[in-house]
Order: structure tokens, then sequence, then C-alpha cells
């Protein structure tokens, strides 16, 4: 072998693991027509409505979705949802894949269990790549005698492992940013301080006769302890958004378990503002386990327009950040913030590569089309 083969071999061996830079990995000079050339992923985003405004932006930058389903009391019923998923999916199939969820309701009925593993197989079926739990659960629901039912519960024990025999992914969201525990003046991002300004139901800060923050996570990895084999993905960062250093602790802790960044990149910009090379080096170690993700969410009487201008602004300002060393405002933060500059071997595996791998056959058509750029 050539001395300049050897080195090509290196190099190329050094961007795959994110140990050399941009410019030597190939990056473009041009941000936007990296951020056009990549394909991408964004496994977290709601669409709630039959058009396909956010589809079709995300085919004019280059993405696709995953649009998850939740038992969320302002978002639609889940059936509607369902059925909103299913008719997508099957009009966008080399673009949108689907989550599915269970309803709550109905909890204390001896055939709860089995009506849930029914609703769920029929989901599977009709090609459901994941199930998602979501923070009503810990937060808000309750059985008959006013118990709160938490995550780790015996009674989500077959779900789950039925979850895990069909092969698919369980996303989690327990819990919530650990500013919900703090009185808004003290929060470190204006997102979560006008998300629980607005829903004072789900400020923990406010009700502190519910579950701490400690006990939140506690009761989830309980869970993960119990189910080692589940292939779970934390949603919004698993609820450690606020610390790289506890999230890897997490990461080490369940090697079946990744993350996506959904509606977190604030807290880590805010973190990157006050130490950029240990958030850096986080995703360069870790960049096997983080999923791109933004809690897009179309509503059924959005208009088109606006949807597409906020997705791609969103997706635009998270490249920035993840991709370049920019600098940029952005409007979770009161402080302008310079991007990371990942190597190009992590933005691939963060912004698409993690989520084939973990989500499977979601995009096999796709996947068959598409080259590296």
């Amino acid at each position: 072998m050539t001395r300049a083969k050897t080195l090509c071999c290196l190099l190329g061996a050094l961007c795959g693991i994110g140990l050399a830079t941009n410019a030597a990995c190939g990056a473009g000079s041009d941000p936007l027509a990296d951020f056009t050339a990549l394909p991408k992923i964004d496994v977290h985003v709601h669409i709630n409505g039959s058009d396909p405004a956010l589809i079709e932006q995300a085919r004019a930058d280059g993405f696709r979705l995953i649009t998850i389903n939740v038992d969320y009391p302002d978002f639609p019923a889940l059936e509607a949802q369902r059925s909103i998923a299913t008719k997508l999916v099957t009009a966008y199939p080399q673009t949108l894949a689907w989550v599915t969820a269970f309803e709550m309701r109905g909890w204390d009925d001896a055939d709860w269990q089995q009506r849930v593993l029914r609703q769920l197989d029929v989901d599977f079926t009709a090609g459901a790549v994941g199930v998602k739990v979501w923070k009503n659960i810990g937060m808000e629901f309750r059985d008959r005698d006013g118990r709160l039912v938490m995550i780790d519960d015996p009674k989500f024990d077959p779900i789950f492992a039925h979850v895990r025999e069909r092969g698919v992914v369980l996303v989690g969201h327990q819990g919530e940013p650990r500013n919900c525990w703090l009185p808004l003046a003290d929060m470190t991002v204006n997102n979560d301080r006008e998300y629980f300004r607005d829903h004072p139901q789900y400020h923990m800060y406010l009700h502190p006769e519910l579950p701490s923050y400690e006990q939140q996570m506690a009761a989830r990895d309980r869970m993960l302890g119990r189910n080692p084999e589940l292939r779970f993905m934390g949603a919004h960062m698993a609820s450690l958004e606020w610390s790289v250093d506890e999230l890897a602790k997490f990461l080490d802790a369940h090697p079946h378990a990744v993350v996506d960044l959904a509606a977190r990149m604030g807290q880590v910009q805010y973190q990157s503002n006050r130490d950029r090379r240990k958030v850096r080096r986080f995703f360069i170690r870790y960049q096997d386990r983080l999923l791109y993700g933004t809690d897009l969410t179309q509503e059924a009487d959005a208009q088109a327009a606006d949807v597409r201008k906020e997705a791609h602004g969103v997706w635009w300002s998270d490249w920035q950040y993840l991709a370049t060393d920019a600098v940029q405002h952005v409007p979770a933060l009161d402080e302008p913030v310079r991007g990371l500059a990942l190597p190009r071997g992590v933005i691939r595996r963060v912004y698409g590569a993690n989520a084939e791998r973990w989500f499977g056959a979601a995009w096999k058509p796709a996947q068959a089309a598409t080259t590296s750029p």
C-alpha cells in the first residue's frame, strides 16, 4: 500500500469515529449545500392533520420523518392519530414512518393488558416501528384508588415484553426537563419558561405533592433494569438534557438505550456556552447513541406555509449548531451560541445512520435509493 493510500485510509477511519476535523473529512465550505446534500432523519415529529406540508418540506430539505402518536389530551384521540399516520405513511412510504401509542383509559379493567396487546399487534401489522409512553404515566394518570401510576408498575411488564419480542422500539417520555421543578425565573431556557407558564398542570414546582424529578428518573431506570433487552429511545434526551455528564451515565448504564434530541437543543446550547469542549466531546464519544429529532408539531388547522417555514427554520438552525461553528441567536437563549462543528462522521450518525439502525425497516425503499454524499 502506498503512503498516500495509507494516509487516505487512516483519514477515513478517523472521520468515521469522529476524530478528524470537518475540513479534513471533506465537509463543504457551504453549510447550506452540505445541509441539502446529506440524507437526514427527524425521528420525533407529530403530524396531527392530513395536509402533507411537513412531509413536503422534509423532502425539500432532505429529511425523512417519524411521526409519533401520543396519549395527550391536547392532541386528537389516539384513534384519529393512528388513522392520520397510517394514511400518510401509505401515501409517502419513502419519507414517513410512525410510532403508535396505547391508552391508559381502562387501566383498572381486568382485560386492559389484552386490549392493549391486541391493538399494538394491529398497529405493528400496519407498520408501526415503535410504541410511545408519555409523561401522563408518572405525572398525571391515577388508578381507581387514586394512586399515581408510575412507569415501573409491573402491570406494564407484559406489554414491554411484547414490544421487545416484536423487535420494535419503546419511545419513552418520562418526567420533564429538570427546569420543570424550578420557579419560572430560575429556568435555564426560554422555551421551558413559556411551556410551563402556559401548562401549569405540568409545572412540578407548583405541585410538590407529586413525585420529584429524581423519583421520575429512578422509576424509568427501574423499568429498564427489569427489561434489559428492551430497545429504548429516551425522548427529549431522556429528560437528562441539563447535564451531558448525567446523560453519559445513563447511556453507560443502559446499553440498549439511545436518546433523541427533540425540543432540548436549547439546553444543550446552554451547556456548550459554558463548556463547549465538554459538550463536543460528549457528542463524539456517544455518536452512536444520539438521534436527531425536533418535536415539530403540525396541527390539523395549521397553515401549510407556516408549517413549512417553521420546519425549515428549526432544521437549518440545528444544522448550523451541530455541523458548523457559526455563531447564531436562538429563541431558547438570550445569548449568542457558537456551533459545535462536529466531524462529518458524527453528523452522519446523529442525522441518519443511527435512526436507520435503530428503526430497522422503516424506510427500506428510501434506503435502497439513497447514496451517501
